[in-house]
């Protein structure tokens, strides 16, 4: 059974614990360093990425993952969770900085501006659902990043090694392709 740790300091947690929970993996709750020991992988969930930020600080949790995800541990940033991993944002200073990519914020608007679409994605699955709530985009990527899913020419899902950045949230459908893709990663 895979232990997948969820960043559980604010944002869509339950979600993920849920969709790990379906896929038969063993979700763990990430609050403190204690909770990083011994995971398989890591999900850095959708919410508010300045509020992220700020609790990473507080309970130091900050270095002791970019210390993971240089190591290889794979980790899967939703919406927020991609912000927090892009090597670079536009106009704001970056948080690990691990994920070759670069990262507008709130690219879709406002709360008020949120949708859905079906997205194909080749290496996933067919019209698979993708709910965008004050959604990132990904501007550029590093020559070893692999673009996964495009929306009306806005990179919105990319995979770099370990890494898989989605500007979406999956885990508020209940189609669990993506974090099954994400699963694959550990062997």
């Amino acid at each position: 059974m895979k232990r997948i740790g969820v960043l559980a300091l604010q944002g869509a947690v339950r979600e993920h614990v849920q969709m790990l929970g379906s896929l038969g993996c063993e979700a763990v709750l990430v609050k403190q360093r204690a909770d990083l020991e011994d995971l398989d992988g890591l999900v850095l969930p959708g919410g508010e990425s300045t509020t992220m930020r700020k609790l990473l600080n507080r309970y130091e949790l900050l270095e002791p993952i970019r210390t993971l995800a240089k190591q290889g541990l794979p980790m899967f940033g939703t919406c927020a969770g991609l912000i927090l991993l892009a090597k670079e944002l536009v106009d704001y200073e970056s948080h690990l900085a691990v994920m070759d990519v670069v990262v507008a914020r709130n690219s879709y608007g406002r709360q008020v501006d949120s949708f859905e679409v079906k997205l194909d994605i080749p290496e996933i699955g067919a019209a698979i659902p993708a709910v965008f709530i004050r959604a990132p985009h990904i501007v550029s990527v590093g020559g070893g990043v692999k673009i996964l899913a495009e929306h009306e020419g806005k990179i919105v899902l990319a995979r770099d090694g370990h890494f898989l950045g989605c500007s979406f949230h999956p885990e508020l459908t209940s189609d669990a392709r993506i974090l099954e893709y994400f699963v694959s990663f550990m062997v």
